[in-house]
C-alpha cells in the first residue's frame, strides 16, 4: 500500500515536512489507539504546522480517496479519534492538530477564538489575567483535552451552570454531496473569500474588532442549561451526547467535519467555598441535589460525586497523578503522557507490558498520604461522598441548610473546607477517573478490561445508585461510581475478571441502563464503542454525506457514501 499512495505521502511531506508525515508503526503507535479502547492500522499521520498547510494537506487526502481522521489531543475515552479494525475500504490517515495551539482572546475577553491545538489547560491560563474561565475547568482539562475536541464531541465537564461545551460559530471544512471540499466560515469574523486568505489571516490574527459581528443569533455557549438542569422534577436527562437539540455543524460532530476554529463565550471568575459531604444513605445527597439546585440565589459551580470504592482505587492507583499535577502542573502532563506511551511501546516490542506502571506504582507506594485527614476519616465513615463548589453569595445559605439537615439525619455530614482540602478534593476526583487504568494495567493477570460507561439519568430519578444482578456482578472485581452528580451524569467503570468478554459484559449494562430509561453516552463520543442513535446518525449523513470523515463512529457503517456491507 506504501508504494501505491507514495505520490501522496510524497504530496504530504512536501506540504508539511518531513518530520511531519510519520509512516512507522512505533512514531504512529500514540495516534492509532485510544487512550482507554479503539486501535487499527493507518497509512500515516500527518501533523501540519499551520491551518493553511492543514487545508492544503485535507485536499491532498480528499483527492487521495484516503478516509480522515481528525484527531486533536486523543484523550477520548471511546476511540472516537482512532482507526477501529481493519475493514475499511479505503486507506486511513490520522490529521494530528496538536501542532496548531492558537487562542486568540477577542472582545475584551468575553469571547475567544481557539484553534484546533487548543487546550482547556492552556485557555483557562490564558483567561486568567481578565478575570474569565473557559467552559470547562476540571478532569479533562488536566490532561491537555483540546478545545475543539470537547465542542465535537457534545462533552459536558463539571461546571453546572454551563452544560455541554457548544457553539454556532465555527471555522470548518466538509466534503459535500458532489465530493468537492468546502470550506464554511461561520466564525462571525471577516476573513476574506479564498481558503488561503481565510486561513492566513486568522492564523495571525489579522483582523480588526471592527470585523467582528457582535450582533447574531448565532450562539458561542449553551445558554439554556441553568434553565434545563434545574428541573428536578423532569422525567428525562439534563443532557447527553445525542441530544438533537444540541446538535450544530461543528458542534456534535465527532470528527465528520474539519474544524480549523470555534468562536466560544467565555465566563466570569467568582469567589466560592468548598464544602465536603458523606453520608451512608443515598437520599441524603438526592436531598441536598434538589434543595441546592432550587433554592440557592444562584446554581452551585460544582458537584462531583465519589463512591467510598472509587475514593479507595483513585486513592492507591492515581496517587501518582495527583503527586505529579501537584508538583509540576496540569501543563505537563500530555508531554509525560506521551513519554510513557513511547516507553511503553518500545518494552511491547519485547513482550514487557505493564512496566512502567508498575514502577509508578511501587515509587508512590511508599510515599506518604497525600489527602487530607479529614477526607480520609470520611472514606472510613461514609459510602457516598459530594464534592460541593458553591460562590460566596450562596454560601451561607448552604452552610445553613447543611447544618440543619444533619441535625436530624444521622446517616451523614460534612465540612467546610480549607482551601488547601478543597483543592485536593477536586484534583482526588479527576485522579479516580483514571485509577481503573492502572489498576489494570498492573493486575494484568487478575483481570481481562475495563468496561467504561458514562450514563445521564432521568432529573427526577431518586434511585441513582446502581444494583447489579448477581449473575453480572460475578464477573466484575471492582465497581467504579463517579460523576457530576447534580447534572445526573455518572461515570462507572467495571473491572472485570480475567477470562470474561468485555463486549458481552457492557452489551447486558446496556440493557440495564435502558430499563432505567437512561441516556448514553452522556458526554462522551460514541466512537466505535456506543451504538449512534437514529437522530445522531443523520446528523453524521447529513455532514458526511461522502462518509470520508472518521468513518464507523457509532456502529455505522465504514463504506464510502454509507454503503452497508455486502450490499
Amino acid at each position: 500500500m506504501l508504494k501505491q499512495y507514495k505520490p501522496t505521502l510524497d504530496k504530504l511531506t512536501k506540504i508539511v515536512g518531513k518530520s511531519y508525515v510519520l509512516i512507522d508503526e512505533q512514531d504512529t503507535r500514540h495516534y492509532r489507539q485510544g487512550i482507554r479502547f479503539g486501535e487499527g492500522k493507518v497509512l500515516a499521520v500527518v501533523c501540519p504546522g499551520t491551518l493553511l498547510e492543514q487545508w492544503q494537506a485535507l485536499q491532498t487526502i480528499i483527492e487521495a480517496d484516503c478516509v480522515v481522521i481528525m484527531q486533536a489531543a486523543n484523550t477520548g475515552l471511546t476511540g472516537g479519534s482512532t482507526p477501529y479494525g481493519d475493514d475499511y475500504d479505503r486507506p486511513v490517515i490520522i490529521m494530528s492538530t496538536r501542532r496548531l495551539q492558537g487562542i486568540q482572546v477577542i472582545l475584551d475577553g468575553k469571547q475567544v477564538v481557539c484553534l484546533p491545538g487548543a487546550t482547556l489547560d492552556n485557555l483557562e491560563r490564558t483567561l486568567k489575567p481578565y478575570n474569565r474561565e473557559p467552559h470547562s475547568v476540571i478532569g479533562s482539562s488536566c490532561i491537555g483535552a483540546s478545545v475543539l475536541g470537547g465542542v465535537c464531541n457534545n462533552s459536558g465537564g463539571a461546571l453546572v451552570r454551563r452544560g455541554p461545551a457548544y457553539t454556532e460559530m465555527a471555522l470548518y471544512a466538509r466534503v459535500n454531496e458532489s465530493g468537492e471540499l468546502e470550506l464554511i466560515n461561520h466564525l462571525g469574523i471577516d476573513l476574506g473569500t479564498t481558503a488561503e486568505e481565510i486561513l492566513t489571516r486568522l492564523q495571525t490574527q489579522d483582523y480588526k474588532t471592527s470585523q467582528i459581528t457582535t450582533q447574531t443569533t448565532q450562539l458561542a455557549s449553551d445558554n439554556r442549561y441553568a434553565h434545563d438542569v434545574k428541573q428536578v422534577d423532569a422525567d428525562s436527562p439534563a443532557r447527553f451526547n445525542a441530544d438533537p437539540t444540541r446538535l450544530y455543524e461543528a458542534s456534535g460532530s465527532a470528527g465528520k467535519v474539519c474544524v480549523f476554529a470555534v468562536r466560544l463565550d467565555t465566563f466570569e471568575k467568582v469567589e466560592s467555598r468548598v464544602f465536603y459531604i458523606g453520608s451512608n444513605d443515598h437520599d441524603d445527597l438526592t436531598a441536598i441535589r434538589r434543595y441546592l439546585l432550587t433554592s440557592l440565589p444562584s446554581l452551585p459551580i460544582a458537584g462531583e460525586y465519589i463512591h467510598r470504592d472509587a475514593f479507595s482505587i483513585g486513592a492507591k492507583y492515581g496517587k501518582d497523578t495527583f503527586l505529579f499535577i501537584e508538583r509540576f502542573g496540569t501543563v505537563n502532563i500530555p508531554r509525560a503522557l506521551a513519554l510513557k506511551d513511547r516507553i511503553d511501546g518500545w518494552l511491547e516490542k519485547i513482550k514487557i507490558r505493564g512496566l512502567t506502571d508498575q514502577i509508578l506504582q511501587a515509587i508512590t507506594f511508599f510515599l506518604p498520604s497525600h489527602l487530607p485527614r479529614r477526607m480520609l476519616a470520611f472514606h472510613q465513615r461514609f459510602e457516598h461522598h459530594l464534592i460541593l463548589r458553591v460562590d460566596e453569595q450562596s454560601a451561607e445559605q448552604t452552610q445553613q441548610f447543611l447544618n440543619e439537615y444533619f441535625a436530624v439525619h444521622s446517616t451523614g455530614s460534612y465540612f467546610a473546607c480549607t482551601e488547601e482540602e478543597g483543592r485536593k478534593a477536586f484534583l482526588h476526583r479527576f485522579a479516580v477517573a483514571g485509577a481503573a487504568i492502572r489498576y489494570r494495567d498492573t493486575h494484568r493477570a487478575e483481570v481481562e478490561d475495563i468496561v467504561a460507561l458514562d450514563i445521564a439519568l432521568r432529573r427526577n430519578d431518586r434511585e441513582w445508585v446502581e444494583k447489579i444482578p448477581a449473575d453480572l456482578e460475578q464477573h466484575m472485581l471492582h465497581k467504579l461510581y463517579y460523576g457530576h452528580f447534580f447534572c445526573h451524569v455518572f461515570h462507572q467503570d467495571y473491572i472485570v475478571k480475567k477470562g470474561t468478554n468485555p463486549l458481552d459484559i457492557e452489551h447486558q449494562m446496556w440493557q440495564l441502563l435502558d430499563e432505567r430509561r437512561a441516556e448514553y453516552p452522556a458526554e462522551h463520543n460514541v466512537g466505535h464503542l456506543y451504538v449512534a442513535k437514529p437522530a445522531l446518525a443523520n446528523f453524521y449523513r447529513k455532514l458526511d454525506p461522502t462518509n470520508t470523515f472518521n468513518v464507523g463512529i457509532g456502529h455505522t457503517s465504514k463504506l464510502k457514501y454509507w454503503r452497508k456491507p455486502n450490499a
